[in-house]
């Protein structure tokens, strides 16, 4: 096993994966510190790309001698370098937010330990940060601060398409905005607001549908409602795209892995 500094690490491995002409993006804690501004420490690196991408992601490092497992193969797959790793994500763990075309279109050129790198786009970043939210984990903070600080330049219109039918997460975290930055509530459009809000007056009524999407939202905090209630996991067909034999491997890993 190579064993090596983190910076030497994740610098070889987006070289790698550069040379290789493998397409990803980088998010993560260095899409936050480039939108927001908000530094946070880091154990890892986190690697978007397309699914059909990732084998051959996996085969390249694996021949320059690292360790390399398909965790989760519904969403997560690693890379190792002695105890730091890079995650290699292809979905959320959910099975929403896929990466597809769209994140690279608009994904911006930096410069990450040393290599240039594609940094995934900050539509697609709200995106995927609107569901997380564990007991352990809640990424509103994350969402709130890039809006503070990008609003007036995210692509309203692409994000909107991006969340589709999940607006209504999309639109809590703009509530949550509002209320934690009352003198930052003009970095949202007002005719975002006015669409969502025109949405939520028309489908105030219940739905007759006996499923829960929460699970959409946390691994853990509803599984008594899928388990004990009579509710059917928004994850699995024919809601979702999951298998249940992954859900159960994501569900036995709670408190064990990230």
């Amino acid at each position: 096993m190579v064993s090596l500094p983190a910076s030497e690490f994740y610098g070889d491995v987006i070289k790698t994966l550069t040379s290789a002409e493998v397409p990803f993006v980088v998010g993560g804690a260095f899409a936050l510190k480039h939108y927001a501004g908000v530094a946070r420490g880091t154990k890892d690196l986190d690697v978007f790309l397309c699914r059909r991408d990732l084998r051959r992601a996996l085969d390249v490092l694996a021949e320059r001698g690292y360790t390399t497992d398909e965790s989760f193969p519904h969403w997560l797959s690693k890379a190792f370098c002695g105890e730091l790793f890079v995650d290699f994500i292809h979905a959320s763990a959910n099975g929403l937010c896929q990466v597809d075309e769209q994140w690279f279109a608009s994904a911006v050129t930096v410069t990450i330990f040393g290599q240039p790198a594609l940094l995934c786009p900050i539509e697609e970043v709200i995106w995927s940060k609107c569901f997380v939210m564990e007991r352990e984990r809640f990424d509103g903070a994350d969402i709130a601060h890039l809006i503070a600080a990008r609003g007036r330049s995210i692509d309203w219109r692409r994000l909107l398409d991006r969340v589709g039918e999940h607006w209504r997460v999309l639109f809590g975290h703009i509530v949550f905005f509002s209320f934690a930055y009352p003198r930052e509530r003009g970095k949202v459009p007002a005719w975002v607001f006015d669409l969502l809000m025109d949405r939520m007056n028309a489908e105030r009524d219940a739905e007759d549908v006996p499923v829960c999407n929460g699970t959409l939202l946390s691994r853990e905090q509803y599984l008594v409602d899928v388990r004990e209630r009579g509710y059917a996991d928004a994850r699995l067909p024919p809601w979702g795209s999951v298998p249940q034999t992954e859900i159960q491997a994501w569900t036995d890993a709670i408190g064990k892995v990230k």
